[in-house]
């Protein structure tokens, strides 16, 4: 290949990224969405260095169900820790716990809706009744029978990969129960991709079935599972969010679920300590909002047909 062909190569994809760019930042809700995402995502980064360590109940320094004042902006929980400090660090372990499940969900659904689409058959048949069982089935209900059963089984003992073991079994669980939407787009596009021309001549230049799929193949579907993903991150937030307010969380490392369940046993809503629920609340709730509005703007950039014709 000449220098020139090369140097028009680099050229042309420089100017494709450029215009993904500009088309992905002109949506208003992705800008809206990759503001309120870096926010959290500062928080989550450096917590100790924004708000000091995480405070117990030992170090706590405030009154019982304190309002907000200047020294603690949003308040102090029922045993006087700041509610600030607890939301900060609670950042981290919610958006950890959302960001590790979605990365098992995508590769899942990634792995079982492009094996569906380019074996087809009896693979593509038995796979998808896989997946419409999961489909089906809500993943915070799969999620809430499964995750106590595995907790008893593996125990609450030792940390596993740096992770305490529910917050481990959580990851494991959500990422494995949500992959069912993204195994369907996946199958989808490949049904398309596998009979493009690029494939039939990998094909003859005698190319396995993995280096098709892996190397032709998943390249294509990076921009659809990318504008999936960012979806699929606000469903875990919700599901991980749900599952330490009932309880399954670990209360040494708290995510905003957990804080929300802690609230909750504390009588928060009836002593009218509403910056002690509203705090952890708004957190995922925003954090949710942004995801999907940042995958609805990279659906709408990458998916032609929903461009709006001016």
């Amino acid at each position: 290949m000449s220098e020139s062909t090369v140097q028009y190569s680099r050229h042309s994809r420089a100017r494709a990224i450029k215009g993904f760019l500009r088309q992905f930042l002109g949506h208003g809700g992705a800008q809206l969405g990759l503001v309120c995402l870096v926010f959290f995502l500062v928080l989550a980064a450096v917590p100790n260095i924004l708000v000091g360590p995480l405070q117990t109940a030992m170090t706590a320094t405030g009154d019982f169900l304190a309002p907000p004042s200047s020294q603690h902006l949003l308040g102090t929980d029922e045993v006087g820790r700041d509610v600030f400090n607890l939301v900060v660090h609670g950042a981290r372990i919610s958006l950890t716990i959302a960001l590790l499940a979605t990365v098992i969900s995508l590769i899942v659904g990634a792995t079982v809706g492009m094996t569906a689409g380019y074996f087809g058959g009896w693979v593509d048949v038995w796979l998808m009744r896989l997946t419409d069982f999961f489909f089906v089935v809500p993943s915070f209900v799969l999620a809430l029978v499964i995750t106590p059963v595995v907790l008893e089984v593996m125990g609450r003992g030792r940390d596993i990969l740096g992770f305490r073991p529910s917050l481990f079994v959580i990851i494991v669980v959500i990422g494995l129960t949500s992959w069912a939407f993204v195994a369907r787009i996946v199958r989808s596009q490949t049904l398309s991709l596998k009979e493009r021309t690029f494939v039939d001549r990998a094909r003859v230049a005698g190319s396995s079935n993995l280096s098709i799929m892996v190397r032709h193949i998943l390249p294509n579907l990076v921009p659809q599972i990318a504008a999936n993903g960012a979806l699929v991150v606000a469903g875990a937030i919700y599901v991980e969010t749900s599952l330490s307010f009932l309880g399954l969380g670990d209360p040494l490392q708290p995510s905003w679920g957990t804080l929300l369940a802690l609230a909750q046993r504390a009588g928060a809503a009836s002593a009218g300590a509403w910056w002690y629920l509203g705090a952890p609340g708004l957190c995922a709730l925003t954090v949710s909002l942004s995801f999907v509005l940042i995958g609805n703007a990279l659906d709408d950039t990458f998916n032609p047909r929903r461009r709006v014709i001016p």
